[in-house]
């Protein structure tokens, strides 16, 4: 029973994850702020559902998902770099011109 609180919090986080992305389209760096709340959202899950059943893959895997976002981070700082050098920009709206 006192897992569902956890539930609830992450529930709670990856809603404002999903609706921080939908609400701010205008700024790269600030849209991926709510995809690691996501990620975060994400691990707790993993952290909960590992302790409610007795099992440690959930705690292994939850010890991977930081790994990961570090290295998403790093890569779309590098696209937000790379992005302003050749554009000057890093404006939703100026990356949507760009040509394959």
């Amino acid at each position: 029973m006192d897992s569902i609180k956890y539930f609830t919090f992450s529930m709670i986080i990856s809603i404002l994850g999903i609706w921080g992305i939908l609400l701010n389209r205008r700024n790269i760096p600030i849209m991926s702020m709510p995809i690691e709340s996501m990620l975060l959202a994400v691990n707790s899950n993993f952290l909960v559902f590992s302790v409610s059943s007795d099992d440690m893959m959930g705690q292994s895997f939850a010890s991977l998902v930081p790994t990961v976002a570090a290295a998403e981070s790093a890569i779309g700082l590098a696209i937000f770099v790379i992005t302003f050098r050749v554009r000057g920009t890093i404006a939703v709206e100026s990356i949507n011109s760009i040509q394959g």
